[in-house]
């Protein structure tokens, strides 16, 4: 291992920003992660883990010890008539993982397909898409205890897994580093294609019966239809998480906007895209300088080129202000500003 001061993170977040860690030092095993945790010249050091950096907003250098887990690996561990369980290991890409899914014919994550980041930063936003969210198909996840340097195993149910939420956002913040994590996959893969635009591509490509090949290629392509890439203009995704109302509220917004969308979110509760939101009020396609709202997709900001986290973190405030004068709704953040 090699622990590196003032380096650029210019590299390792996926809006570009160029925040200056103090230290760095990427780990390749549980081991050696847990060898930095547990080293004496490092104990009173603040610890920051950083994996791909595609959910976070630098607005300033961070002066601490940042942790890149580079893990990898993948493994089947178990496999039975139906399932197959890969334990696999937190460095690896997200998007590469999901190819070897698809490849294998294993069935379940092929909706998540060219989300960007790392296996580790999974089940710590649980990430979804698509009417799949990846908690439908974590068995577990592997830690280090960042104090003791102990590792643990948290179960599903132990993840408390909710909307872009799990415990490792919450109660574990800052207290653990994901270092695998341990999949269940259907091998005789139940397709889910009730997305509209989802439906309607297959359509449109006279797909009938489609396989996880042929869901994965549409979803691939409606992605990059409508967001932007990251190695061409800086951004992290959906900023905003997509609201949950009240279905008075959601009822007395329809009578003043009748093209609102909503989708069931459970008793009483209608979720409403943040996109069409943030659309509505009129930032869709606004730049202010080297940042701005994509011209394509509300819900992500970017970054043109030589912007700063500070400049994205005033504009969503004025979004999240703006939206909420005209809605009643307060658009909360998904992306993790540090």
């Amino acid at each position: 291992m090699q622990i590196q001061t003032n380096f650029s993170l210019r590299d390792f977040n996926t809006f570009g920003f160029d925040a200056i860690a103090q230290y760095f030092v990427g780990v390749k095993s549980a081991e050696e992660l847990t060898e930095i945790l547990l080293d004496p010249s490092w104990k009173h050091i603040t610890k920051f883990i950083l994996g791909g950096g595609s959910n976070v907003l630098f607005t300033k250098d961070i002066d601490a010890l940042v942790i890149h887990p580079a893990i990898r690996g993948i493994e089947k561990i178990k496999e039975d008539e139906s399932s197959v369980w890969l334990k696999v290991g937190a460095g690896e890409n997200w998007h590469a993982f999901v190819m070897y899914c698809v490849e294998n014919n294993y069935g379940g994550v092929e909706n998540l397909s060219l989300i960007p980041g790392t296996i580790g930063a999974a089940p710590m936003q649980n990430i979804g898409a698509y009417g799949v969210e990846v908690k439908d198909v974590i068995e577990s996840v592997e830690v280090v205890d960042i104090q003791t340097g102990e590792p643990k195993i948290f179960t599903n149910t132990e993840c408390q897994f909710g909307y872009r939420e799990s415990i490792f956002k919450k109660e574990a913040k800052g207290k653990y580093v994901i270092t695998g994590v341990t999949f269940i996959l259907n091998k005789k893969p139940v397709l889910n294609v009730g997305y509209g635009d989802v439906q309607k591509t297959l359509q449109e490509k006279n797909v009938t019966d489609p396989t996880i090949r042929d869901v994965s290629d549409v979803i691939i392509s409606i992605r990059r239809s409508k967001l932007p890439d990251p190695a061409v203009i800086g951004n992290a995704g959906s900023f905003f998480k997509n609201p949950e109302i009240p279905e008075d509220q959601f009822n007395a917004l329809r009578e003043k906007y009748a093209q609102l969308p909503g989708y069931p979110a459970g008793p009483g509760k209608v979720k409403v895209p943040a996109g069409w939101l943030i659309e509505k009020a009129g930032w869709k396609g606004y730049r202010e300088g080297n940042i701005g709202v994509h011209e394509k997709q509300a819900l992500v900001l970017v970054n043109y080129g030589g912007g700063t986290g500070n400049a994205v973190k005033l504009l969503s405030e004025k979004i999240q202000e703006s939206v909420e004068n005209q809605f009643g709704i307060r658009l909360t953040t998904e992306v993790n500003f540090i």
